[in-house]
C-alpha cells in the first residue's frame, strides 16, 4: 500500500513562487506516473500537471503551463513549482500515483491527503 505525503504550502504573498513536495512510501508495480491536482473552495478537482516515474516524461495541463513545473527526484518524489502566485491559486493542493501520465483523475489511484495554499497579501 502507497502512501503519499505532501508538504511545501502555506501562506503566500502574490507574486512569490512555491514548490511543493510529495514523497511516496514506495513505488509499486503498477505505479508509473504521479501528478498535481488542485481544488479550491466551491470548485472541481483540477489537474495541473503529471511525470512519469521512468524517464521523466511531463504533461502540463494548458491553463497551467507558463506558472507550474513539475520535476521528480528519483521514483518516489516530485515537486512541483508554482511561480507568479495569484490569489486564484489559493487551493488545497493534491499528489496522486497511477499507471499513466494523464489528465485523468481516474488513472490515479492513490491520492495524498493535500497540502493549502493560500495567497494573499
Amino acid at each position: 500500500q502507497v502512501t503519499l505525503v505532501e508538504s511545501g504550502g502555506g501562506l503566500v504573498q502574490p507574486g512569490n513562487s512555491l514548490r511543493l513536495s510529495c514523497v511516496a512510501s514506495q513505488r509499486t508495480f503498477n505505479m508509473y506516473a504521479m501528478a498535481w491536482f488542485r481544488q479550491a473552495p466551491g470548485k472541481e478537482r483540477e489537474f495541473l500537471a503529471a511525470i512519469g516515474l521512468n524517464a521523466g516524461r511531463t504533461y502540463v495541463s494548458p491553463s497551467a503551463q507558463g506558472r507550474f513545473a513539475i520535476s521528480k527526484d528519483g521514483e518516489t518524489t516530485v515537486y512541483l513549482r508554482i511561480d507568479s502566485l495569484q490569489p486564484e491559486d489559493t487551493a488545497v493542493y493534491f499528489c496522486a500515483s497511477g499507471t499513466a501520465v494523464s489528465a485523468t483523475a481516474d488513472h490515479y489511484d492513490t491520492w495524498g491527503r493535500g497540502t493549502q495554499v493560500t495567497v494573499s497579501a
